[in-house]
């Protein structure tokens, strides 16, 4: 079944390759750039074979500090307006219904919602507008989420929120070939939680819908690589390849054209 994301309908046979386009002072890994070096970079992303451009304003990282409505709106539409018209999807990174609306009157086609479209407003920003929907786990906020985390069962627990946000979802007459979940690696978990949850990844096909990971430079690669966020970039590859090997559809990576590659040797092995 196809992702239904606005004008444009996914064909999930293969995986797919979002690129990371940060427009935040303060992100973790390649923050830093005003409007116009972002709208360089997502061109540059492009080229190197990204099926979907995923623009974010503000920062998630852990113990990252929110910024207003309009301070994010101010970053992410300057990018948005020039990109319109582009061959692949446009994603907006925000968990705000305001800029959600405004993202999508720009052009975007996708919303990618850390918070999981729980703010009040949410659903109703995006119900009406065709088009998809990620919806990720989150455990805590930003500032909250990697004080000691704990699951009794990290896998279940996961899919359970999932599974009600998907039929939140629903209940808002948003239907299931708009909706992508993504497991939130990172984010309120350990390591160890990351591993387990790479490892079982499988198990979110239940859910029926397709699978996002994010793994791309984080802290895990770093915990277990000892590199530094810029050179994280030969560990991301091989986290997007275990996650695609294990039923990840798209992969959010900062790392285009190496991941690109890296899928096209996965593929061609598969299919033969």
């Amino acid at each position: 079944m196809p992702l239904h994301c606005g004008q444009f309908k996914l064909d999930l046979s293969r995986p797919l390759v979002m690129g990371i386009v940060n427009v935040t002072p303060d992100s973790f890994s390649d923050g830093g750039r005003g409007a116009d070096a972002a709208l360089r970079h997502a061109l540059e992303l492009l080229e190197q074979g990204a099926d979907i451009l995923d623009i974010g304003g503000e920062s998630t990282r852990p113990g990252a500090a929110p910024v207003s409505e309009q301070q994010e709106l101010d970053r992410v539409l300057p990018v948005l307006e020039g990109l319109r018209g582009v061959a692949v999807p446009l994603s907006i990174d925000t968990y705000k219904p305001v800029v959600m609306r405004a993202a999508l009157a720009a052009g975007a086609s996708m919303v990618n919602d850390v918070d999981a479209f729980q703010a009040d407003g949410a659903f109703e920003a995006v119900a009406d507008s065709g088009a998809a929907l990620c919806v990720m786990h989150r455990k805590g906020s930003a500032q909250t989420m990697q004080l000691q985390p704990s699951y009794e069962d990290v896998v279940a627990e996961v899919m359970a929120f999932l599974h009600g946000r998907i039929v939140a979802a629903q209940q808002h007459c948003i239907a299931r070939d708009r909706i992508v979940v993504d497991p939130g690696f990172g984010f309120g978990k350990t390591l160890e939680h990351n591993l387990t949850l790479l490892r079982e990844l499988d198990a979110l096909s239940c859910l029926g819908v397709p699978v996002l990971a994010g793994i791309s430079r984080k802290s895990m690669i770093g915990m277990l690589t000892g590199r530094d966020v810029e050179q994280r970039a030969f560990g991301s590859v091989a986290a997007a390849l275990m996650a695609v090997e294990h039923g990840a559809r798209i992969v959010r990576v900062h790392d285009v054209a190496g991941t690109v590659d890296a899928l096209k040797v996965w593929q061609a092995v598969r299919q033969d």
